[in-house]
């Protein structure tokens, strides 16, 4: 494939790409914008700062969504990474401002960092403006004294769905002038809102609209989001209203080169592929040796850790000092995370190693390449961190190395699926009864319910009449009211199962906290005798206090990391559907998952070979969510005479990891969401590893012949002999006749 670059500026990109083997290239080349005039209904005063910063005319879509929005449409923009999506919201908001200084408009982001960084662009236009319009971010890190007066007198407010639920709509009556004059709401980073994040956005939006109703206003929304299949289906389930789409791109492209680096086979016998954190490393350091800013994504903690680690070894023996790789993930303190998006701004830093906290907008300025390691679990996901190198006229480069996982091989095997069709689907289960539910006490609490009041698609009456027995509500006067002593909007975290964080304090020397780590995170990563990696420093874990949610950790030298191992048990609590399928049987229904941390591996830096390993007595959690699964029945094991039960077990673990990859690529989610346990009877569950479920379930019961006929396929097509991480896991997990018997009982069922 031909790699010259037409852009003469960028030879170093070139001298790096040639050095590329093992890849599938596609050449992205640049295109020029679609322009159209400023619409006349703009404020002379906001096209007069336009024109100052250099902007005489606008993108084609940024004119159309103005248009749509005077209208008083709801919007919702879909265009990729870089194409100008804030002025999208910016000019029709400072446009009415300047033309009624007593209007309101509320900006939400997924993140504190995002609202910071889009904060200090609004400030920027307004500053050019001469305007007195003030703009305010109001999050957990808002000084007390200063809310006060943000609430009277922010025409803008920029915050996140978790303030707005905990903070501003629980005290509706101090932001009364926001609520009487909210004309605008904007939901950016849209695509974010999937899954149980997203349901519990929806239900949060069903309470914004009716403390705006409980005022007498009624916004309109825009939103925007990266490139997705649904944008316009996902905005009207998370909203419940109308809305126009702004979806052809108006702005120019630089250059782009995507590459889908697949690491050679080291044991074809064993489908072993060289390690993909260390072909990642090697093909980041191509880059940062040809002086190209970079820009490297993990998908998880460790990964993130061990990769900065190692590149921070590599450069260290060459010309560049030691901090010019950095690592940036949730876990740092704001302070840390802040300074390496401003070193990255001014080019201090020539390497970030990152999980997905840099995936969204934050202005990082512009990179010259990013390498992937791993598929980031959606077409989305992948989109947007490869639109982080090159911004409009520059060349860039993004690189997905791929590992031995089986939806990573299915990706970069068919490079088609990837470019050849639009994105994934975003799905929400808004009506989820536990998050509606959680909803609709917040709901209670912050105005009483009136009798025939709609919450949801379940019977609302029904729903007070239980949380009135739970002791939550009275009923009087044609309306249900909240009684209770509690504060709902504390008991619900928007985001994971627990809303408890672990903090991590550094006892090497005077106490100090280092971190912030999830709960469900911590189980795995802050367990006694665990290495804690930061920023490519170890920690010894001296103690958990699971009680006190705190871990205590010294620094130390070692040559090893640690991994946890986790044992789950998965049981029926109710069947909702059940056919036959092929002798076996396909069911669908609730289930109880009880997850428990047992013991951890000690794991070698650079070689991966396991030096030893411990036990663990860790606090076991459940879950109740809902789940598909395969029952096999005593007659259906039979026809398989010929294996010892040994090799039938080998086998259904095989089955079920390979099910479960087919079933992210069939749902368009990540592998992530999807657990994969088994019982005794022998059942074989996919479940979802939300409480309560976010409907995945369902739609895998309604596909089952589907699922198990790809699942056939991919186990037939993949080349090693007796099984791979490619398709059933490793030979050493699954046993030698493991793959044989996985496809065995997959085309039995058929």
């Amino acid at each position: 494939m031909d790699l010259t670059l037409t852009s003469p500026k960028s030879p170093t990109l070139e001298a790096a790409l040639t050095r590329f083997h093992h890849a599938a290239i596609r050449h992205e080349p640049a295109t020029s914008g679609t322009y159209r005039d400023v619409p006349g209904s703009v404020n002379p005063i906001l096209r007069r700062a336009l024109a100052d910063r250099g902007i005489g005319q606008l993108y084609s879509h940024q004119a159309e969504a103005f248009e749509a929005i005077e209208q008083g449409q709801n919007v919702v923009v879909v265009t990729p990474t870089a194409s100008g999506k804030t002025l999208c919201y910016n000019l029709p908001v400072l446009n009415l401002l300047l033309a009624d200084p007593g209007a309101r408009a509320m900006y939400l982001f997924p993140t504190k960092a995002l609202a910071e960084d889009q904060l200090h662009e609004l400030q920027t236009a307004i500053d050019e403006m001469g305007s007195e319009i003030r703009a305010f971010t109001y999050d957990g890190d808002t000084p007390q004294d200063a809310r006060k007066a943000i609430r009277q007198r922010a025409n803008i407010v920029l915050t996140n769905p978790d303030m707005l639920h905990a903070g501003i709509l629980p005290h509706h009556t101090r932001w009364a002038k926001l609520f009487e004059n909210l004309r605008y709401v904007v939901v950016d980073e849209l695509h974010y809102y999937r899954g149980v994040y997203g349901s519990h956005l929806a239900n949060l939006l069903r309470r914004l609209k009716r403390v705006c109703e409980f005022y007498g206003s009624k916004p309109i929304f825009i939103c925007c989001s990266a490139t997705i299949a649904n944008p316009r289906e996902l905005a009207e389930a998370l909203t419940e209203l109308p809305f126009r789409i702004v979806d052809s791109n108006g702005a120019p492209r630089g250059e782009k080169f995507f590459v889908f680096y697949n690491p050679p086979v080291v044991n074809r016998q064993l489908g072993i592929r060289r390690s993909y954190i260390g072909e990642a490393r090697r093909l980041a350091l191509e880059f940062i040796e040809h002086h190209l800013q970079t820009l490297v994504f993990a998908n998880n903690r460790l990964a993130t850790e061990l990769l900065v680690t190692y590149l921070k070894d590599a450069v260290e023996r060459g010309p560049l000092p030691k901090d010019a790789v950095r690592g940036y993930r949730g876990g740092y303190l704001p302070r840390e995370r802040r300074e390496i998006e401003r070193k990255l701004r001014d080019g201090e830093i020539r390497a970030v190693v990152a999980t997905n906290a840099l995936e969204l907008g934050i202005d990082i300025g512009s990179l010259d390449a990013v390498v992937m390691a791993g598929y980031p679990g959606t077409i989305a996901s992948t989109w947007q961190r490869a639109g982080r190198a090159g911004r409009r006229q520059s060349a860039s480069a993004a690189v997905l190395v791929a590992s031995s996982a089986p939806l990573d091989q299915y990706i970069v095997e068919h490079p088609d699926y990837f470019f050849g069709r639009s994105p994934e689907h975003a799905y929400i289960n808004p009506d989820n009864l536990e998050i509606l539910l959680a909803h609709l006490k917040c709901a209670a609490f912050e105005l009483p319910i009136q009798d025939g009041e709609k919450f949801g698609a379940h019977d609302t009456a029904q729903m007070c009449q239980f949380l009135e027995e739970a002791g939550f509500l009275h009923h009087s006067a044609g309306a249900w009211h909240w009684t209770s002593d509690s504060y709902p909007a504390d008991a619900t975290s928007l985001r994971s199962v627990s809303s408890d964080n672990f903090l991590v304090v550094d006892i090497t020397g005077d106490p100090e906290v280092i971190a912030e780590v999830w709960f469900t995170t911590a189980l795995t990563t802050l367990h006694e005798k665990a290495i804690y990696l930061h920023e490519a420093r170890q920690y010894h874990v001296e103690r958990f206090d699971y009680k006190e949610r705190k871990a205590y950790v010294r620094r130390v030298n070692c040559d090893y990391y640690t991994d946890a191992i986790d044992y789950t048990q998965v049981k029926t609590l109710e069947q909702f559907e059940g056919e036959p399928l092929g002798g076996a049987r396909k069911c669908h229904g609730d289930v109880r998952v009880n997850r428990q941390i047992v013991g951890f591996k000690k794991i070698k830096f650079y070689t991966g070979e396991n030096v030893g390993a411990g036990n663990l007595s860790m606090p076991e959690q459940e879950m109740h969510s809902t789940a598909f699964w395969l029952h096999f029945p005593a007659d259906f094991m039979a026809r398989f005479a010929d294996l010892t039960p040994t090799e039938r077990q080998s086998g259904l673990v095989g089955l079920g990891n390979a099910l479960r990859t087919v079933a992210a690529l069939l749902l368009m989610c990540d592998p992530r969401d999807l657990g994969v346990a088994f019982s005794e009877e022998p059942n074989l569950y996919l479940y979802d590893c939300y409480p309560g479920g976010v409907g995945q379930s369902a739609p895998l019961y309604r596909m089952a012949d589907r699922l198990v006929k790809l699942t056939a396929d991919l186990l037939a097509a993949c080349e090693c002999e007796s099984g791979c991480p490619s398709c059933v896991g490793p030979v050493g997990e699954i046993g030698e006749r493991g793959k044989e018997a996985a496809l065995r009982i997959a085309r039995e069922m058929l």
